[in-house]
């Protein structure tokens, strides 16, 4: 047996969730209260600050809510937008460095979920379409696509701290 199939070995993997879930996960009375307040912001790299801005902004519907220089980069910018509920999505622009396409790497983003009202969701799934972006629409509450530089980005109408008719809040 190849070590892939090794790896993907269902019943296996199965029986070790379970066993992380036995010795780590506490019932939710049980579990102390974060040490964080919330996620400040998440921070990609966009290759053409206006293409992410008429994306994210016109395309998404998420007000750009600041652009400013990036202080760990001259010349970089560093600019923001609300995805609601106190939660930024940030971005920065490396010009004159080749950073190359995005890759999906360990410890890398796989994708970002954001939550979005029902009635919205199919709205944005429409403009999604209009725009000619492709995406790929699951179980009727996420709609998965990319956006201009190759981030996998999900829209899901499941409410924050549901996934699927599971609490995971």
């Amino acid at each position: 047996m190849s070590t892939t199939e090794n790896t993907r070995d269902v019943t296996a993997l199965e029986q070790e969730r379970a066993r992380i879930r036995d010795v780590h996960l506490r019932p939710s009375g049980e579990r102390p209260a974060s040490t964080a307040r919330g996620l400040h912001h998440t921070a990609l790299i966009s290759s053409d600050v206006e293409r992410t801005v008429r994306f994210y902004q016109d395309v998404l519907g998420f007000p750009l809510t600041e652009l400013i220089e990036n202080r760990d980069y001259p010349g970089s910018s560093h600019f923001f937008f609300d995805i609601g509920n106190g939660n930024l999505l940030a971005f920065f622009d490396f010009p004159g460095l080749d950073v190359g396409p995005y890759a999906e790497v360990l410890g890398g983003l796989h994708h970002m979920a954001i939550s979005v009202d029902p009635e919205r969701w199919e709205k944005l799934v429409e403009r999604l379409t209009e725009a000619g972006v492709e995406h790929e629409v699951h179980s009727g509450v996420s709609v998965y696509f990319r956006d201009p530089d190759g981030a996998r980005i999900e829209l899901i109408a499941d409410p924050l701290g549901e996934m699927y008719g599971h609490q995971v809040l």
